[in-house]
């Protein structure tokens, strides 16, 4: 398996979830936007706003390649003179807080002196957590890994609890999900397999958002509950500017901004030192963020 068909299928992939997402959110239509990149390849970024479930989305595939510069090779750590990296990157806003924010991406690296992996990992982020909500989730991305190998779910989870943390916060982003980087001949699956798990995953994403959907997008909504969505955005964008790998490869690699920043929520807001009624729903919401849990 070459790297021109891993991008050809993350393609299809990409449109393969928009046309998904659009039966799910039921009026919304995704747009398109082709960009170029300089320094070899470019991109085909989907947005969706103002639907009636989706009030800010994207689902973005890109396939950039060219030299790895100074400024890659000291920020991100990487040797080779070339490099190669396509991938889909989906982050949905809803516009009613009883419907979490998700994030999904999958994405494949080569360098010229003939290493590769495979990435991705997708999480949820509620503005309001409820447990069951959390299980159904979980459960669902552990008979995807299952089909795989049944310890990528408890390694997979454990990644993704460690990295969508906020540790000036002292909080997880949401219920977490999974989280996996620089597989390549990790669990003795090779390439074509591990691939064949990425757009698996992908596949899969419309109808795990669809079930969070439906748990929340008919129940009614309070001003204060729209405010306190526009707090919770505003974790989800310090995390994405603040730690985010897919970011800091964008920008560093001269990606184009407006697709990388694509994942920023169309309204957010900080309020000084704002300390809700620990009693509350939002208190208890921000209590479960700081404590680890199990959900399976």
């Amino acid at each position: 398996m070459n790297k021109e068909t891993i991008g050809q299928e993350f393609r299809a992939l990409q449109l393969f979830i928009c046309n998904e997402l659009e039966r799910v959110d039921g009026t919304g239509k995704f747009s398109e936007d082709a960009w170029d990149r300089t320094e070899g390849g470019g991109g085909k970024t989907r947005t969706i706003r103002n639907g009636s479930v989706i009030e800010k989305g994207g689902v973005a595939f890109s396939e950039v390649y060219g030299p790895v510069s100074d400024e890659m090779k000291s920020q991100l750590k990487m040797e080779g003179n070339q490099f190669y990296a396509t991938g889909v990157s989906i982050v949905l806003h809803p516009n009613n807080p009883h419907v979490p924010i998700i994030h999904m991406n999958v994405r494949y690296f080569e360098l010229d002196n003939g290493i590769h992996w495979f990435g991705g990992g997708i999480d949820l982020t509620p503005h309001y957590v409820v447990q069951e909500q959390a299980v159904l989730f979980h459960q669902k991305l552990r008979s995807v890994c299952n089909k795989y190998d049944e310890s990528f779910y408890p390694k997979f989870k454990e990644w993704a609890d460690e990295y969508f943390y906020l540790p000036h916060r002292g909080e997880t982003r949401g219920v977490g999900g999974i989280f996996f980087d620089h597989l390549n001949n990790h669990f003795q699956l090779n390439k074509e397999q591990l691939f064949r798990f990425c757009v698996d995953l992908g596949e899969s994403f419309p109808f795990l958002y669809e079930e969070q959907v439906n748990w929340g997008k008919n129940k009614a909504v309070s001003e204060s509950e729209k405010q306190w969505m526009n707090y919770r955005r505003a974790r989800y964008a310090e995390f994405n500017l603040a730690f985010d790998r897919g970011t800091k490869f964008g920008l560093y690699s001269g990606g184009r901004t407006e697709s990388i920043l694509m994942s920023m929520p169309p309204v957010a807001e900080w309020e000084y030192d704002y300390q809700p009624d620990p009693e509350s729903p939002e208190g208890k919401t921000l209590a479960y963020l700081k404590e680890k849990h199990t959900y399976l």
